[in-house]
């Protein structure tokens, strides 16, 4: 199964950085303006995003696995079909002065063409979530970069 791989350095803690991936208002600042749920191991969030005014889709991510400072695991439960039942993986160590993100969207059935779109769009997102933890503004949706083309993303 192929797998969306991504590494990026963010200048700052760790600390910073898994609080960033495990608030709601720290995920709504980089990912999506409109997160919602449980952020516990166990809890669901709830991703939905917009342009134009009206949503375009969203996830929903079963929290697995919360490592404080190291890793972060959640389980895609609702959402497009190609993201059902797949791994989305934050794993993060120190590095000098930068904390270095090791970013996983694990088990994919197959390499679609909405599979290289989402590696493109998770790319995006975590330049927004490097920017929103050393610069403290990042670009969420829908304030995000469109890259389809074919209608908003």
């Amino acid at each position: 199964m192929p797998d969306i791989l991504h590494r990026v350095g963010i200048k700052a803690s760790t600390d910073r950085v898994y609080k960033a991936l495990t608030t709601r208002d720290g995920l709504a600042a980089w990912w999506t303006d409109n997160t919602k749920g449980e952020g516990k191991v166990g809890g669901v969030l709830l991703f939905r995003f917009s342009a134009g005014g009206a949503e375009i889709g969203g996830f929903d991510m079963k929290v697995l696995e919360l490592d404080p400072a190291r890793r972060v695991l959640w389980q895609v439960v609702d959402g497009p079909a190609e993201w059902i039942g797949t791994k989305v993986i934050f794993d993060i160590k120190q590095s000098g002065d930068y904390a270095i993100v090791l970013f996983k969207h694990q088990g994919w059935k197959e390499p679609v063409e909405f599979m290289h779109h989402c590696s493109t769009k998770w790319a995006i997102y975590l330049m927004s979530l490097k920017s929103l933890v050393e610069n403290g503004k990042g670009a969420a949706n829908p304030n995000d970069t469109h890259v389809s083309g074919d209608g908003p993303d």
